[in-house]
């Protein structure tokens, strides 16, 4: 994979993160799309294809404030037939405004770590073996493209969703002082919908596990970007 670096102005020995980003022109399919826009094994395939020639890693504070390139955001959501893996934050963690918040998914930014032959699921694969404990192989399985670009935060970034199907094995979550984690039935999913984090809401809308809603479609929320995302 080719790569070019975009780079913003630092002081002398601060470390920025370098995130992946693909020019907004490149996405396959484009971007004229809000919520989750199915696709196939074929999509994936022109995906890397597309990241390989045109990804490049910018500073993430240029990335965060230039709506002409998506940060590339790897998303998996772990189901076990009918359950889903649905994790809570503690009040341990270090920013109060994620105390209580649930999400379904996994994922963060791609780094210069992951780069090679294929970042994308190199990056996906990173991302769950440093948020959740499994003893067996993945095998992620596309959805579809993530995408708002009604905001700010939203306009600049561009959800790669997959799942995974655990067949009964054991999923934990590996930072257990600040997340708590379990398969749990849709009826929990739809009775905890408020303290969801907003990918999760449509991500969970999209796999069709949340049942309906007597307060209107969940997907009527609005998208302000990866709040879910560590990275």
């Amino acid at each position: 994979m080719r790569i070019t670096l975009r780079r913003a102005d630092t002081l002398v020995g601060e470390m920025v993160e370098q995130v992946l980003v693909l020019p907004r022109e490149a996405v396959p399919g484009g971007c004229d799309f809000t919520g989750i826009r199915r696709d196939d094994h074929a999509s994936l395939e022109t995906l890397r294809r597309v990241v390989a020639a045109r990804g490049r890693y910018f500073d993430r504070p240029i990335a965060e404030e230039d709506p002409g390139f998506k940060q590339l955001i790897p998303y998996v959501a772990v189901r076990d037939g009918g359950r889903i893996f649905l994790m809570r934050r503690t009040d341990a963690g270090g920013d109060a405004r994620l105390h209580g918040k649930a999400s379904i998914g996994v994922g963060g930014h791609l780094n210069p770590v992951d780069e090679g032959e294929d970042p994308l699921l190199a990056g996906l694969r990173r991302e769950w073996d440093e948020e959740l404990q499994a003893d067996w192989e993945p095998e992620f399985r596309l959805i579809g493209l993530l995408n708002d670009d009604s905001n700010p935060v939203g306009a600049v970034h561009l959800g790669v969703v997959f799942t995974v199907e655990a067949d009964g094995r054991a999923v934990t979550v590996r930072e257990r002082d600040k997340l708590t984690g379990e398969f749990v039935e849709a009826d929990v999913v739809g009775a905890g919908w408020d303290a969801l984090e907003t990918w999760s809401q449509l991500v969970a809308n999209a796999l069709r596990i949340v049942p309906a809603r007597s307060d209107g479609d969940p997907t009527s929320v609005e998208l302000d970007g990866p709040d879910s995302l560590p990275r």
